[in-house]
Parts: structure tokens; C-alpha cells; sequence
């Protein structure tokens, strides 16, 4: 959450929070905070208000292998979503996805309780790439390979930014390939196929930033993110400051 909104919570004032981050009195892992509105977790970061303690709750975070036909949403009156996935136990109504998958579309969904991440890790000035697995119902060559680098244009005219891919099989019916993106465009991974020819039969994403997807998560599981994972966050949380 914000700094500000911690300490609020903590029943600061706003009048002693800002006299106390010109003074350097409020230390996050010993380091000066920067502004007010930064992201914080005291699940993962300590945090000191003049020498004392800031008390809170730790955030929520989980990896879902999400599953075909579930929307990322947090509620719809007609389509099942990932937070209905969520267990009773594990359940907050601050939960969310961090970016969205298309409703036919499995793999990597990160879900927190931590409101400003989802900015950090989606921001373009972070640069997060994200990788899929897909299949496409045709033949993929260097020209797809070259077409990707250079920026796809979508047939709107519309051009992306370079991307990478890898070809992993190809027949004239079907090819599989791993693409690498730095931005979330609508449905962008499938625009960008049907713009050199060919249609995406299947897509999962494997990756998102630093976070791999879990091969033991079968489709629609979750799991509460590792130590490892969590200090992937705590990086996110100090490029904030």
C-alpha cells in the first residue's frame, strides 16, 4: 500500500508525516524514504516512524496457473472469474490481477491485495516483459522471426514494439513458438499473428517480468508466492521510491 496510507493507519498525521520525511525520520530497510506515496509492504520491509516500528498487516501475493474460460475480473454476473477460484480462507475483497488474460487464454496470473503494485509491474517505465507459449494454425518462418523485431504492424495500422520470437516447431498446419513482449496491448498476441498470416490456436503465458510460471500449478491451482518470489517483490516495491 502507499506510505501515506500506512501510517494513516497507524494514526499519523498528515501534518507529522510530512515534517518527518524532511527529516529522514521515516526509514524504510533503513533508508530514507523518498515520498509519501511510494509502495510499501511490512510484510517484507521494515519500516520506521521516528525510531519506532510501523504495525501492519502483510499483503497477499499468489501465482495462478489461470485455466481456459475464467475472465480476469474480481466479479461479473455471467462469467466465472480468477477470484472465484480464490479460496474462502485466502479470500480478500481487495484481491486482484496484476493485467488481464484474455478469457481463452491459460498460464501466469499474479493476484495481490497490494493495490499499487499492479501500476509498478505494468508501468511501461519499468519495461516488464511478458512470454508466451503459442500455437498457430501455419507455417512460421525468419520472416515472422524479423517481422517481430522490427515491430509488427497491426492490420489498424497500429505498430508494436520489437519483440522476440523463438520458433519451436513448424508445419504448414501448425507451428509452435515462445514470444517475448514489452507491452499489453488488446489481445496484442494474437493481433500480432493474424498480422503476418496466421491465426493463434493456443496461448499461455509462461513468464511476467522475473516470475516463471510454476510447472506443478495445474490449470485454475494457486500458490501462495515462495521466499525467492517475495524478494522479486520487495525489488518492484525499491524501484518505486
Amino acid at each position: 500500500m502507499r506510505l501515506d496510507r500506512l501510517l494513516a493507519q497507524a494514526s499519523i498525521s498528515r501534518k507529522s508525516m510530512k515534517r518527518a520525511l524532511l527529516r529522514g525520520a521515516i526509514l524504510i530497510d533503513q533508508t530514507p524514504a523518498r515520498s509519501l506515496s511510494q509502495n510499501v509492504d511490512t510484510g517484507l520491509q521494515e519500516i520506521l516512524f521516528d525510531k519506532q516500528k510501523v504495525p501492519a498487516p502483510a499483503h497477499r501475493y499468489f501465482m495462478m496457473n489461470k485455466p481456459r474460460g475464467y475472465i480476469t475480473a474480481n466479479s461479473d454476473a455471467s462469467k466465472e472469474t480468477v477470484i472465484d477460484l480464490i479460496q474462502k480462507e485466502d479470500y480478500s475483497g481487495e484481491l486482484y490481477s496484476i493485467g488481464r488474460l484474455d478469457r481463452d487464454t491459460t498460464g501466469l496470473l499474479l493476484i495481490t491485495d497490494n493495490g499499487p503494485l499492479g501500476f509498478q509491474l505494468l508501468h511501461p517505465q519499468y519495461h516488464v516483459d511478458k512470454t508466451y507459449y503459442v500455437q498457430v494454425n501455419g507455417l512460421l518462418n525468419n520472416q515472422a522471426i524479423e517481422a517481430f523485431q522490427q515491430g509488427v504492424r497491426f492490420l489498424d495500422g497500429k505498430v508494436c514494439k520489437p519483440a522476440q520470437l523463438t520458433i519451436h516447431s513448424t508445419t504448414p498446419v501448425l507451428s509452435t513458438a515462445s514470444v517475448t513482449i514489452s507491452e499489453g496491448k488488446f489481445h496484442q498476441v494474437k493481433k500480432m499473428f493474424l498480422a503476418i498470416g496466421v491465426k493463434v490456436t493456443y496461448l499461455k503465458r509462461t513468464h511476467f517480468g522475473d516470475f516463471q510460471l510454476d510447472p506443478s500449478l495445474a490449470e485454475g491451482d494457486y500458490r501462495s508466492l515462495n521466499q525467492d518470489e517475495l524478494k522479486l517483490i520487495k525489488n518492484y516495491l525499491e524501484l518505486s521510491r
